[in-house]
């Protein structure tokens, strides 16, 4: 079994828009902090190749100290690294991968064509291609290995799997089983995939490493996957620094809300929901969390409590049918009788309101 460091979209010295400046300083270190933990990682995890496939840049401005920490971390791997790049750092000439002096143990597909190297004291072969602009058609049903029973073939690729409208190297399972690879490792999409597999061949694509936004929550990290021909195992690695997390806040408990433990690291939007008299106050809550997190937004998304009655005495479809059932009411005799006879009254009003759905009961 031959151990590959599977990680993608690293997207460095990412501007981090919705923090402050000095934040966002923090935050663009820490990215750099991660590039060195990828050495270690590779040292602790005994990797033999290191696959990184795509997006490690956000865009072509990046700080000159951020490339520098790369060629260095490259090095230190100690293993065998090739990077595709993605639709983020694609590859052009003049451009970075073009003009970085980077390690020997470094190889970056530098072609939409793909290309094999051989490693022949690792019985491997590693397939990849390159995006040489923001776009890409779908090229994974040009590949098929020919298959050498010496040798487990391995694709590094950026694209994404299912999705055929993208104008990002868009592929199909039958187009990853067609290929015959042993393992597809893929970057593009920024959250975990699990081991999957198509025909013989597995993929996986790790997700980003370090979360930027709150479109990118949870826990983030890197694959150690073990492969050899026609088997694959991977192990998910938490690499993020901090994690980005989405929570509800029902408005009857936004007095007394505590975030969780270790959220001092971590950034929050809360959504405060439910019916209330009146508007929540977001800016106390803030306040008062505000220094429990590294970051904090809050959100209302609760509505104003309306009583299902108050248009009962009205002369008209609605406040006869109000008043109907409001004497029902009146006469239930158990709390869940009552509660039935609201919820019916609620969806009535609804359809006479021509809504799709009724509100919900308080």
């Amino acid at each position: 079994m031959i151990r590959l460091l599977h990680t993608a979209d690293l997207h460095l010295d990412s501007p981090f828009d919705a923090l402050s400046e000095e934040k966002a300083a923090l935050r663009r270190r820490e990215q750099r902090e991660l590039l060195r933990s990828l050495a270690r990682i590779c040292a602790e995890q005994r990797v033999d190749i290191a696959l990184l496939a795509g997006d490690l840049f956000d865009s072509d401005a990046a700080w000159a100290e951020t490339e520098e920490l790369l060629r260095l971390t490259l090095s230190e791997m100690a293993v065998p690294v090739f990077i595709s790049p993605g639709n983020h750092d694609y590859y052009r000439a003049g451009g970075r991968w073009a003009r970085m002096a980077l390690p020997g143990n470094v190889h970056v597909f530098s072609s939409p064509d793909f290309e094999a190297v051989t490693l022949d004291a690792l019985g491997a072969r590693v397939w990849g291609a390159a995006f040489t602009d923001n776009y890409r058609e779908g090229s994974l049903a040009e590949l098929r290995i020919p298959r050498q029973s010496e040798f487990t073939d391995i694709v590094c690729l950026h694209g994404e799997v299912g999705a055929p409208g993208s104008r990002y190297n868009p592929m199909t399972e039958r187009e990853i089983a067609a290929t015959g690879a042993d393992y597809v490792a893929l970057g593009h999409n920024h959250s975990f995939s699990g081991l999957r597999k198509a025909g013989g061949s597995y993929y996986a694509w790790p997700g980003c490493p370090e979360g930027r936004g709150f479109d990118e929550c949870g826990e983030k990290g890197v694959i150690i996957a073990d492969v050899g021909q026609g088997e694959a195992r991977i192990k998910f690695l938490p690499t993020s620094a901090r994690r980005y997390e989405r929570l509800e806040v029902p408005a009857e408990e936004a007095g007394s809300f505590a975030l969780p433990a270790g959220s001092e690291r971590n950034i929050y939007e809360l959504t405060v929901t439910g019916e209330t008299e009146r508007e929540p106050d977001l800016a106390a809550l803030y306040r008062r969390l505000e220094r429990s997190c590294f970051a904090l937004r809050v959100k209302d998304a609760t509505r104003i409590r309306r009583d299902v009655w108050e248009r009962a005495g009205e002369d008209s479809l609605r406040g006869e049918f109000l008043r109907m059932l409001r004497a029902k009411y009146d006469s239930a005799r158990t709390g869940d009788e009552r509660e039935q006879i609201t919820r019916a009254a609620r969806w009535g009003l609804a359809a006479l309101d021509g809504r799709e759905e009724a509100e919900p009961l308080w």
